[in-house]
């Protein structure tokens, strides 16, 4: 499979100082006991995270990383960087702050299903609309772990849990649609034990400038156990659509199969590459400015008992940042002012405009 890179494109590490000498990945590590159940994913999602890090070459204290509350979110203690454990779904908001105010800093958010798209759900497609210059990985076991196994809202429907003993009646959300819905610039899914690719992912959404989303497929062995077992393995490939920039969208190890358009519906589905012909197999453009093809891609599983699933990345586009306008508008406002006192001066009369009375006693 070909790299995935953003070499060519504006980086979203730029202003971010890089180390001085090269570092490791033992570098990234803190001192602290790693404390989740033995077999969880989040271990190699975490080593694998320590590993890119010093392939994108930035000084160790000018990464910051951001959870919110779940078994994912005690990320901020294992990394030997800069970061807060903050409060439930509040994650994308303080990052927004870090990032707007800091921008010599690469700013990470860690959160889960639940803590993304639950309480979470209203500062997440937020910080996207706005493209904050943000890299958010979204760890998903389809379960509340922390909260000892109810069902989350990426439980497939009809999922028994101590707080669904009769089957959840509520449809899961699909979170690669909510970001591309809420026009997120960077959308990407991955498996936390295919650790090469994951690692690619990784380094593409830090790279992209703008709001990354990454949805890592997690397994939870205490209480959602086997999730994605078909995307682990010696039968992965065959349940695998790999995404790759430029290339045809192939299913199964020997490419025997392919996503193509329905001629009658007009809806992705697989289908037989032998039969349908290669020029009828979609090639991947993840540059398209419409999200409608990525939207679709992202449907391609069928949301309950997944058996097929795309991996890699569906969207990565070029769009303005909340964060680069943000304080182009203060260097504007500031005009000619050099001096902190002057500036904030210049800011405060903007903010009160002319539309203000003082109110003589």
């Amino acid at each position: 499979m070909t790299d995935i890179t953003t070499e060519d494109r504006p980086t979203g590490l730029t202003g971010v100082p890089l180390a001085i000498e090269p570092l490791k990945r033992r570098d990234f590590a803190s001192d602290q006991e790693v404390r989740w159940c033995p077999g969880c994913g989040d271990y190699a999602i975490l080593s694998t995270f320590q590993g890119v890090l010093p392939d994108l070459g930035i000084a160790k204290e000018n990464a910051v990383v951001i959870s919110g509350i779940g078994c994912s979110s005690r990320f901020p203690y294992y990394m030997n960087t800069y970061g807060m454990h903050s409060i439930h779904g509040r994650a994308p908001a303080i990052a927004t702050g870090v990032a707007v105010s800091r921008p010599d800093l690469a700013v990470f958010v860690i959160t889960g299903d639940g803590d993304a798209l639950s309480i979470g759900g209203n500062h997440l497609i937020h910080a996207m609309r706005r493209n904050v210059n943000l890299t958010i990985l979204m760890f998903n076991n389809r379960i509340y772990g922390l909260t000892k196994g109810q069902y989350s809202p990426t439980s497939e429907a009809g999922k028994v849990t101590k707080s669904s003993p009769m089957g959840s009646i509520d449809a899961p959300f699909n979170p690669l649609a909510v970001a591309l819905g809420a026009g997120c610039s960077f959308v990407a899914r991955a498996v936390d034990s295919d650790r090469k690719h994951l690692a690619q992912v990784l380094t593409a959404a830090a790279k992209h400038r703008g709001t990354s989303f990454v949805e890592m497929y997690q397994n939870c062995p205490i209480f959602n156990d086997g999730a994605f077992d078909d995307y682990k393995g010696p039968e992965a490939a065959q349940h695998l659509i790999r995404l790759v920039d430029g290339q045809p969208v192939l299913v199964g190890a020997d490419g025997s199969r392919g996503v193509v358009r329905d001629p009658v519906s007009g809806e992705l589905t697989v289908a037989d590459v032998a039969e349908v012909g290669m020029d009828h197999v979609l090639v991947h453009d993840s540059h398209r400015a419409d999200p409608s093809l990525a939207f679709e891609l992202a449907h391609l599983d069928d949301g309950t008992i997944v058996t097929q699933t795309p991996v890699g990345v569906f969207r990565d586009v070029d769009l303005p940042t909340y964060d680069d306008q943000a304080r182009a508008q203060l260097k504007l406002a500031a005009g000619d002012a050099t001096d902190p006192d002057s500036r904030d001066r210049a800011l405060q009369q903007l903010l009160l405009g002319s539309d203000t009375w003082q109110v003589q006693g």
